[in-house]
């Protein structure tokens, strides 16, 4: 365990600042490339996958289209799309949009390692594609996939979301999510540049949420590093001065232990044998006011006490440790 305090030089806007330099890539010419793409279960017995998040082989066809060259930055950014295994009640939301970052150099010669990332709720995907950027200028292959009601996978004008308090449609959507990134995993495996022993994927707050269903169930992704992450979710927040306005419908879905029962299929803590599995990095906050510091400790406890750093800092002002937490998180994925 390693608790570090505020560097004396903040580098709060690092992570926002990082992204800045994809508004600057220049056009990427070329044809979009449409091909297809197999989906095998991968050890889903051996490694216990989750009935629910189990997915039948399939191929799906995918495009994947140039965006931009980063040339100051060394990398290159591709659009992918394809269809998702899932059917919802938006039709936009079946598309499975992601956004692939490749290391300049990256070829089947000198294999790299990969990783999906997922974002946080706010969802405008610039941490999302910060940590992106950085990944890939540090030699990992970067599928940044956008979540279930996320992006362009929401319609102008749709009140449809992944978190709501319709606890059924948000519990549907994580399940889609998992499902997409399973498929995800798969074409990033399937990549001639990209190493597929050596996978992962990064989530930040309810990225590192959805992030650890989506490593519990699936095996190709071994080293997972989820940051500001939280286990024990109605434990965590039963008591939270956020959560007095929703404990009315709390008590109609019976009360804390109903609601447990309805939320453990997508509870971090429920898939602790699982991410025992795996190379687990967590990255915390102590003065986390969003995800309390007791369900990051839960979780790392249950998960076999692997490797956790803690930044003295809230959830938001966890940024100031951008600099230290992206190091951490390239070493970890590349093994170091």
């Amino acid at each position: 365990m390693t608790r570090r305090s505020a560097p004396g030089v903040s580098a709060l806007l690092l992570m926002y600042l990082s992204a800045f330099p994809a508004a600057a890539g220049e056009p990427l010419a070329g044809e979009p490339v449409k091909a297809s793409c197999r989906f095998d279960p991968a050890d889903d017995d051996k490694c216990s996958v989750p009935d629910r998040y189990r997915l039948p082989a399939r191929t799906f066809d995918y495009q994947l289209a140039p965006r931009f060259e980063m040339r100051h930055c060394g990398v290159t950014v591709y659009d992918l799309s394809f269809p998702s295994p899932v059917k919802s009640t938006v039709p936009e939301n079946d598309t499975v949009r992601a956004e692939y970052f490749m290391p300049r150099g990256a070829a089947p010669a000198s294999r790299v390692p990969g990783v999906l990332i997922l974002d946080i709720l706010d969802g405008a995907a610039v941490v999302s594609r910060g940590e992106a950027v950085w990944l890939a200028q540090n030699g990992v292959a970067s599928l940044f996939v956008y979540m279930a009601h996320y992006g362009p996978r929401r319609p102008p004008g749709s009140r449809v979301r992944l978190v709501s308090p319709n606890v059924e449609l948000s519990m549907a959507a994580v399940r889609q999510t998992v499902l997409d990134c399973r498929c995800a995993a798969a074409w990033l495996a399937a990549r001639p540049e990209v190493d597929p022993d050596r996978l992962g994927v990064v989530g930040t707050s309810l990225g590192s949420l959805i992030g650890a269903n989506v490593a519990a169930a699936e095996p190709r992704l071994k080293n997972v590093c989820l940051l500001l992450p939280a286990g024990g979710l109605v434990d965590a927040f039963y008591d939270h001065p956020k959560a007095k306005p929703y404990l009315p419908l709390v008590e109609l879905m019976g009360g804390k232990d109903g609601l447990k029962k309805i939320i453990a299929p997508a509870d971090p803590l429920t898939y602790a044998p699982q991410l025992r599995q795996k190379n687990l990095l967590l990255i915390a906050a102590s003065r986390d006011d969003v995800l309390p510091p007791k369900a990051a400790t839960a979780l790392w406890e249950a998960t076999g006490k692997q490797k956790i750093l803690w930044f003295d800092s809230t959830h938001v002002g966890a940024a100031a440790f951008a600099l230290p937490a992206l190091k951490a998180v390239a070493e970890h994925v590349k093994g170091q």
